[in-house]
């Protein structure tokens, strides 16, 4: 078993010091060891001086950087990392891909693959997308997912690139709200620090089985002293001190407006929600006539959900805006992949709504006799 482990080791070896490689990343750890640092990744650069194998490590809180020469150098570097007991390699040249996972039981498991299409290649929407986060990535081989939730986690990730500013520096409170088996959470958290921000993030559930299995996820990849979960419900669950950024990927139906509601009420500087289901506006147009002259809207049952989804998430937009955030619905990604692919995401500004905003709103939702569960849990909250 360890002989072939080395020998796997002695191939990514090749693989990093060799002229191909374009991109390597280890993590995680195996089982009952812990490496010097949670992340590494390794990619070519070249600089003023001439080629270089660039290493970037994290210790879970700051990453470090350098560029080490070819030759003794990077050999040095390389074995360095190759000693530390990493649970995953992933390395990518120009013509292939391979994936080193150690098991449980130290066994090497080594998977390679073909790269699906020649450097240089221009296909459109089939050659090798421009990921935030690599699909292979070895933090994958620890959390799970399918490949529509990595499609899926991936667009958010690009949301939130494009919601946070270039020059963000400082530590960031983040909180996931609904986070279920955390694959965003996690993703977040490597995205953020990979970025080179200080990050502390809390993924919230409410079952109690799922803080303990992804607290022991967050254990296995060394993360969990700054990553944490807890039980509750979005509406009560404890986090403090207070995010800077809110996170809630299909948090179902009116769980939606709560974690909404908590993010003016935690004052926080960004938030990024994609809702799910949308029950509570559907239910009231239900019981109600519709205003002349929309009953055309609302006769067909189809029509009158799919008007709902349109209501509810025009009205939070709505809502945010009256309490100090520029909001906005985007599509966050292709409906291929999750017809919930609405996002919405908004900035906290602090300026207060004008008169012509309060009423737009009110008129909106006085005209349709609707009461948003978002404005219910607002209700005496600064900016109304």
């Amino acid at each position: 078993m360890a002989e072939a482990l080395d020998s796997a080791l002695s191939e990514v070896r090749a693989l990093l010091l060799g002229p191909g490689l374009t991109r390597a990343v280890a993590a995680g750890r195996r089982r009952g060891q812990r490496p010097s640092v949670v992340r590494a990744e390794l990619r070519p650069v070249t600089l003023k001086a001439g080629p270089r194998l660039q290493i970037a490590t994290s210790d879970g809180a700051r990453p470090t950087t350098r560029n080490v020469a070819p030759g003794a150098e990077a050999g040095a570097a390389v074995d360095e990392l190759l000693a530390e007991p990493f649970g995953n390699w992933h390395v990518e040249t120009a013509d292939a891909t391979l994936q080193l996972r150690v098991t449980k039981s130290g066994e090497a498991q080594v998977h390679r693959a073909a790269a699906s299409r020649p450097a240089g290649a221009a296909e459109g929407h089939d050659r090798a997308k421009d990921w935030l986060l690599d699909p292979g990535d070895p933090l994958f081989a620890e959390i799970g997912g399918s490949a529509a939730k990595r499609r899926q986690v991936d667009a958010f990730l690009r949301a939130l690139a494009a919601t946070l500013p270039d020059d963000l520096t400082g530590p960031l409170r983040v909180v996931d709200l609904g986070c279920g088996n955390a694959y965003l959470t996690f993703a977040a958290y490597r995205y953020l620090t990979g970025r080179g921000l200080d990050v502390t993030l809390v993924g919230v559930d409410v079952r109690e089985d799922q803080r303990r299995r992804n607290s022991e996820l967050a254990e296995r990849l060394g993360w969990a002293e700054r990553v944490g979960f807890v039980a509750g419900t979005i509406a009560e669950a404890a986090v403090d001190p207070a995010p800077d950024l809110v996170l809630a990927l299909h948090a179902c139906d009116t769980a939606t407006d709560e974690a909404l509601a908590r993010a003016v009420r935690w004052g926080a500087r960004w938030v990024l929600a994609a809702p799910c289901c949308h029950h509570d506006l559907a239910a009231q147009l239900r019981s109600r006539p519709a205003p002349a002259p929309y009953e055309l809207l609302t006769r067909q049952g189809i029509l009158r959900e799919r008007f709902a989804d349109v209501l509810t998430d025009a009205v939070r937009a709505g809502l945010l805006r009256l309490h100090g955030y520029r909001a906005e619905v985007v599509e966050f990604v292709d409906s291929q992949h999750t017809p919930r692919n609405l996002l919405i995401r908004a900035r906290r500004t602090a300026g207060a709504p004008t008169e012509s905003q309060r009423t737009e709103y009110r008129d909106l939702v006085d005209q349709w006799g609707v009461t948003p569960r978002l404005e219910t849990l607002l209700d005496g909250a600064d900016g109304r």
